[in-house]
């Protein structure tokens, strides 16, 4: 075999890979945070999450992409296995626009899309038309990549020791097989499909045997996804089991159909396709999703069930003391949904803050030594939490990230350190609280009803806060400015009746002091549940 035909294929081959992640990669970043939304606005029920799945899909060109992302949903607790079994059967269906477009043969256009994108991505300033111009970049380079590979493999033709080969897959299970293992390396079974509907082009396999080689593309699909779902919780291992457990379901019920119905088959997808053996490939790919999702559709419950048998217990059971729940090592990472994983570590951190203060206001008059304790325990955790979710911070500014994302990672560290700052004021609260313990310090009954009546809106302004924060909206802004006010001029009001209580001998210096201290730290509470509050919401 010439060698300039093996370099044909090798470049187009990375060509073509290298136009599939740069287009898909592009879409996520340009679109990400939108289409994100939407997955999770529009899965609450099966059918239609199904239906979101597949034009999700299609638009960002990737089941693993999607499938990822979803698992990634699962381990944020932001969409249920149930909901998440629609979204991966539909992106099963969204893949196979790839091969359709392939079928197509742009080819002929594809230095046109070429040329814009390169005029996109190194002459305009704005983020979002880069972006966009690395995805008409991408479609270039993917058709350019097409056509190297496709005149390679017109010469292929001549040559008897690949003609041997291919004729070695006219078995089935040898066929699926060689399906699977070239999917599960490349991580693409629309690229598979793709060479495989070239090679079909030029004469060199059969569509009857293509039949069984896409079979063996979607098991392999599901190798990014079971990679990253190992990585995950439970339900995220779930999540991805249902990705592998519906493409071998599938495989199964089509390889028991095929053997009665392969001629009949090839006839039918022939006709349908005018007789271009490329469009039917590209058209089998696509029903056969079809079908497989129509059959498995009703049993997607059980399917579910199933995962829990597989991967039973719950998350928890086994764990460190401290661990992040949504992001780190044992998670699911992906760039499309990294800002909203850390956003719920970010409210988790602000809940155990918000829990920790009010039980150190409760063991200053209780003098509850356990609540003591308690508090010191969850500083600890909170410390922690502060650092690992800086580091991830760290990590994920320096991957691209879909541009309305990037845009609020500064916000994010702001929130970090604001609730950093909540826990040591708890843990100032347990120091004064022990302090009492050691020293036998008194408080009056005056100082305890104002420490009561301050830490009322405190507790407003920092729960509004999160909530404003965590769901990004503008519902209690205007109440969390006028709490903010409100504190501010009872903090004054406060430090002076602790001033007169002084000078009256009501109260003793070390009392008062830590009293004054205290009403102090609860006014900075508030300043920083406002800056918590405003930190990456929407201008």
């Amino acid at each position: 075999m010439d060698v300039s035909i093996i370099l044909g294929l090798i470049g187009g081959l990375g060509l073509f890979l290298y136009g599939m992640k740069l287009m898909s990669d592009g879409l996520e970043k340009a679109a990400g945070a939108k289409l994100r939304g939407i997955l999770e606005l529009f899965t609450k029920n099966r059918f239609i999450g199904t239906l979101v799945g597949m034009v999700f899909c299609a638009i960002i060109q990737s089941s693993s992409a999607t499938t990822v992302m979803v698992v990634s949903f699962v381990n944020s607790g932001l969409m249920t296995l149930s909901q998440a079994a629609g979204v991966i059967m539909g992106a099963n269906i969204g893949t196979t626009i790839t091969s359709q477009l392939v079928a197509f043969n742009l080819s002929e256009v594809a230095p046109l899309f070429l040329m814009a994108g390169v005029i996109m991505v190194m002459f305009c300033k704005k983020p979002m038309v880069k972006k966009v111009g690395e995805v008409v970049l991408g479609f270039g380079i993917l058709f350019m990549g097409l056509a190297t590979m496709s005149g390679s493999m017109s010469s292929l033709r001549e040559s008897p020791v690949i003609v041997d080969v291919l004729s070695s897959l006219s078995n089935p299970v040898l066929a699926v097989f060689t399906g699977f293992l070239i999917t599960a390396i490349i991580q693409s079974s629309s690229v598979t499909v793709s060479i495989l509907l070239l090679m079909a082009q030029q004469g060199l396999i059969d569509l009857g045997i293509c039949f069984y080689v896409i079979l063996g593309c979607n098991i392999g699909a599901c190798t990014s996804a079971l990679l990253a779902g190992l990585s995950g919780k439970k339900d995220a291992k779930r999540a991805a089991l249902i990705h592998f457990l519906f493409n071998v379901f599938g495989t199964l019920l089509m390889m028991l159909v095929l053997p009665f119905t392969s001629q009949w088959m090839e006839g039918f997808f022939m006709g349908i396709s005018g007789g271009n053996v490329g469009r039917a490939v590209a058209n089998t790919h696509t029903i056969f999703k079809v079908v497989q999702v129509i059959v498995l559709f009703p049993l997607a419950g059980w399917i579910v069930k199933l995962t829990y048998l597989l991967v039973p217990g719950k998350d928890g059971e086994d764990e460190k003391e401290f661990e992040l729940l949504y992001i780190g090592k044992k998670n699911v990472f992906s760039p499309a949904t990294a800002v909203v994983e850390v956003t719920k570590e970010l409210e988790h951190m602000g809940q155990l803050a918000y829990t920790n203060l009010n039980r150190a206001m409760n063991a200053l008059i209780t003098l509850d030594e356990e609540d003591i304790a308690e508090v010191y325990r969850v500083e600890e955790h909170i410390n922690f939490l502060n650092h690992a979710i800086t580091d991830y911070l760290v990590k994920i500014n320096q991957t691209t990230l879909p541009v309305e994302d990037a845009k609020s990672i500064g916000g994010l560290f702001h929130v970090v350190n604001d609730i950093e700052r909540i826990g040591d004021h708890a843990e100032n609260v347990a120091d004064a609280a022990q302090q009492r313990i050691d020293e036998n310090i008194n408080i009056s009954k005056v100082a305890v009803h104002e420490l009561g009546e301050i830490m009322e809106p405190v507790n407003k302004i920092l729960q509004y806060a999160l909530e404003t924060f965590s769901k990004n909206n503008r519902e209690h802004v205007q109440e969390i400015l006028e709490i903010e006010d409100h504190i501010d001029h009872l903090e004054k009001k406060l430090q002076q009746s602790h001033v007169d209580r002084l000078t009256q001998n009501q109260c003793t210096p070390a009392g008062g002091m830590i009293f004054s201290d205290i009403v102090s730290g609860l006014e900075r509470v508030a300043d920083h549940s406002t800056n918590i509050a405003f930190a990456i919401l929407d201008e």
